[in-house]
Formats: structure tokens, C-alpha cells, sequence
């Protein structure tokens, strides 16, 4: 294999050259996002078991910076600045004439809109989905065009080997096994370069989706909380 790749024409190897870009692009990619995922999983664990665990959201904030890779985090602190700018909203501001150490009456908070919550955490999530899909488009390009660079470099295999037939007037097996090899070679490359793409795709694309499920539940926990609570 190394030896018909090393003779191989210039147009092939330029054809080899960039499916193995796209290969090992590809390669690095699944790898980073397996190891993120990996991560984001673990963290999103631990938050679920501390926001479950907690009474006051605020005990919730404390812990979100050491997990902050958990798109779940993301969503909380979207929801509880929503929250928070609301009910700052309703506290009244002091009375001078109630003295220099006015005591207003306790009132229950309640939130102005809930469906103010609502949107900050959709938009909260949207954020987070970009984020976990980033550079996983990179696989369905690669699954999609490689084999039709695969297809161009046979296409010049078989042209070269016709040149040859031409040139020498002879269809002997040894005038055109060279670009023939050299055709075969490059479409077996970009198979393998999209194969493992597409696979990787899929499979990268049903986590996001689980994590994206995950983020639709944990935002219809926060709202019954928040209206269980401020309503």
C-alpha cells in the first residue's frame, strides 16, 4: 500500500493528502467532543444532586462556578438572574419619614411574569445546544464530500490509465495497473475517511439530543419551583 502510494501521480496524492485532513480533523473532533461529553455528564449529575439536595437557590449559585461545564448551570443562572431582577423589582424603596432605620412591611415575593423565566431559560438553552453542537457539522460535511474526492482522484486514475493505453497501444495489465491501483486507492480513502464520520455524527448527534432533554426537564422542574414559591 505505501509503495503504490508513493508512486502515485501528483493529482492523486494531492487527493490523499486532503482526505487525510478531513480524516484526522474528523478523529480529533470526536475525540474532543467524547471527552466533553464525558465531562458535561458528570457535572450534570453533581448539579442535579446539589439543586435537588438544596433549599435556597442561592446555595445553588455558590457551587455553579465549579460546574460550570454542565449545561444545566447555564440554564439555573439564566433562570435565577430572571428571577432575581424580578423580585428586586417589588422590594419598595425606604421611607425618610419613616426614620433613619425604616422597617417596611414583610411582604411575600412574587414574580411579575413566569413566563419571563420561561423565555430566559429557552434562551438559556438554545445557547447551551449551540455550544454542545459546536464543530459536530464538521462531521456530516466530511461524511458528505469525501467520497466524491475519493471519486475524483478514480476518476483521474482511470483517465491516466487510458492515457496509458494510448500512449503504448497495448491493454496489457502491467500499462495500466498503476492507475488503476491508483483509483482504487483513492476511493477506499475516502470511504474511510467518511465512514467513521457519519458514525461519529450519529452518535455525537443522539447525546446532544439527550442532553438537550435533559436541559427540558430540568427547566420544567426550575418553573414549578419558581411557581411554587414566588406566585
Amino acid at each position: 500500500m505505501l509503495e503504490i502510494i508513493a508512486n502515485t501521480s501528483t493529482i492523486s496524492k494531492v487527493v490523499l493528502v486532503i482526505l487525510a485532513i478531513f480524516s484526522v480533523r474528523s478523529l480529533g473532533i470526536t475525540l474532543h467532543k467524547w471527552w466533553t461529553f464525558r465531562r458535561v455528564k458528570k457535572q450534570s449529575e453533581s448539579f442535579l444532586e446539589v439543586f435537588r439536595r438544596s433549599s435556597k437557590f442561592s446555595e445553588v449559585q455558590a457551587v455553579c462556578e465549579s460546574l460550570k461545564d454542565s449545561p444545566l448551570v447555564g440554564l439555573f443562572q439564566a433562570g435565577y438572574a430572571e428571577l432575581t431582577a424580578q423580585l428586586r423589582q417589588q422590594t419598595p424603596p425606604p421611607d425618610p419619614a419613616a426614620g433613619a432605620n425604616p422597617r417596611p412591611p414583610a411582604v411575600r415575593p412574587t414574580l411579575k411574569s413566569l413566563a419571563g423565566v420561561d423565555r430566559a431559560l429557552m434562551r438559556a438553552s438554545v445557547v447551551e445546544v449551540n455550544k454542545l453542537e459546536k464543530h459536530i457539522g464538521f462531521l456530516a460535511t466530511t461524511a458528505a464530500i469525501t467520497p466524491f474526492i475519493g471519486l475524483f482522484g478514480t476518476v483521474v486514475g482511470i483517465m491516466i490509465a487510458f492515457q496509458d493505453i494510448a500512449q503504448s497501444g497495448s491493454t496489457n495489465l502491467g500499462v495500466v495497473s498503476r492507475p488503476i491501483a491508483d483509483a482504487l486507492v483513492a476511493t477506499a480513502s475516502g470511504l474511510v475517511a467518511a465512514i467513521p464520520a457519519v458514525y461519529f455524527y450519529n452518535m455525537l448527534s443522539q447525546r446532544v439530543k439527550i442532553f438537550a432533554s435533559e436541559m427540558d426537564d430540568f427547566a420544567m422542574e426550575f418553573l414549578n419551583i419558581a411557581e411554587r414559591n414566588f406566585t
